[in-house]
């Protein structure tokens, strides 16, 4: 059904294309391409964040926004006529852990409308489609509620066994001509259809080399979620809710945010079967799972004449590590904990923060570091990770006392007159923001 949260900012044209999927699961659109006029762009223009990096041609949404209705006349032009092409997109990498990196690519900013514009087209037709079980850049959709999600069926006894589930390279290795031919099911509107080619088949600057890949969407593109939540649709959560759920035995579920994705199974057996033919479905439409990182977990909860603290087995999903635990009422509960890996990450991309930032002034930098506490309190702080989070907070505290006790000021900083400093500039204290507890 269309969602509340966004419906207030449609247009009326957009409302009635959200209605007519929603009333019609097999209906096609091929008369889409219209929406996108001068109003449209105006709009995709207003949501870009001025901050963003820019693409190979340097220009800014400030700079953009000068002779804002001139160029929106103009590049509204342009698509009428088939003129507008993508320019190449500035590949930047972003660390990750173990030394790897994440390619980021960066489009120019009028490149960045229309990817903009065209999301709001599709997400008014897939928003229909897209399955409950789909959690990853969706309107009033967050990776709490996917969170809650799992500690439902987990406590319902729904996931005594979870298949966890790594696809290499998800979104460098999306096959076009598949893509676009899921698109055309629902969307065969032929000028919907180029743009989207266009958004996918666009040269890559990284550095002074420039490819084009003949796969993949690029990632930090505002059209990449929605087309890769488009292909795991097809490939998965339709597969696995409409042809594999009424061949299983008993119940199962699967719960997935973009390309990180787990499937839990009340029996063995079930999960088996799926395990074994998983790999198979993805390898059609040229994705595949990482050997090391696919694995079938034992999770059942424990019964209650255990006596032992531990639970059958652990997994990780969206950034936490997930156990069962004895609460101090005896029973089994879910639990979790920041995963080690990226609480480590979190604490040294802070740490690195207040070396580089250790001679600005005081209330600049306890400005920052509050911000970066608070994110990260605002994402990790869900009920049962509350070690977690008191642990992220102190090793952040002594972070900031090593950095500024090495300022090279006359009057060494010693502890004490540190917690006299955070009496003036607290940084913020570790607390639960968000409950994800079944109830």
């Amino acid at each position: 059904m269309t969602d509340a949260s966004t419906s207030g900012s449609m247009s009326p044209q957009l409302l009635e294309v959200a209605e007519r999927a929603r009333r019609e699961p097999q209906g096609q659109f091929h008369s889409l391409a219209h929406l996108i006029d001068v109003d449209a762009l105006r709009r995709a223009y207003q949501g870009q964040r001025s901050a963003a990096a820019v693409g190979i041609d340097g220009v800014t949404k400030e700079t953009y926004g000068q002779d804002l209705e001139a160029n929106l006349r103009v590049l509204h032009e342009k698509l009428r006529s088939k003129r507008w092409r993508h320019q190449p997109i500035r590949r930047v990498h972003i660390p990750k852990d173990k030394g790897k990196t994440r390619p980021i690519g960066i489009s120019c900013f009028e490149d960045k409308i229309v990817q903009s514009v065209l999301r709001e087209v599709l997400s008014t037709v897939y928003e229909q489609d897209f399955r409950d079980c789909s959690y990853g850049f969706r309107p009033g959709r967050s990776a709490h509620d996917a969170l809650r999600a799992l500690n439902r069926v987990v406590m319902n006894g729904e996931a005594k066994w979870i298949l966890e589930a790594d696809i290499a390279s998800y979104f460098d290795s999306i096959d076009h001509p598949m893509l676009l031919e899921m698109l055309s099911e629902r969307v065969p509107d032929g000028s919907i259809k180029r743009l989207v080619g266009k958004c996918l088949h666009v040269g890559v600057l990284d550095g002074a080399d420039l490819t084009a890949p003949d796969e993949g969407t690029a990632q930090g593109s505002a059209l990449s979620p929605l087309l890769g939540n488009l292909y795991l649709h097809h490939v998965l959560d339709r597969w696995f809710e409409d042809e594999i759920l009424p061949c299983l035995q008993g119940r199962a579920v699967i719960l997935r945010y973009a390309d990180d994705f787990i499937i839990g199974f009340e029996q063995r057996a079930d999960a088996e079967r799926v395990m074994e033919v998983l790999g198979k479905r993805l390898a059609k439409y040229g994705l595949s799972l990482q050997p090391e990182k696919t694995r079938l977990i034992p999770f059942e909860r424990p019964p209650k004449t255990q006596t032992n603290g531990k639970g059958p087995g652990v997994f990780d999903l969206l950034g936490f590590r997930w156990y069962w635990r004895r609460a101090r009422t005896g029973t089994w509960v879910l639990a979790s904990k920041t995963r080690p890996v990226r609480l480590a990450k979190s604490i040294r991309v802070i740490s690195q923060w207040c070396r580089k930032y250790r001679h600005k002034p005081i209330p600049e930098q306890h400005g920052a570091l509050r911000s970066r506490i608070q994110g990260h309190l605002n994402y990790f702080g869900v009920s049962g990770n509350g070690d977690s989070v008191v642990c992220f907070v102190n090793e952040v505290t002594r972070v900031w006392y090593k950095w500024l006790a090495r300022r090279g000021q006359r009057r060494p900083l010693t502890w004490a007159r540190y917690e006299l400093l955070l009496q003036t500039y607290p940084l913020p204290r570790p607390r639960i923001m968000k409950s994800i507890w079944f109830r």
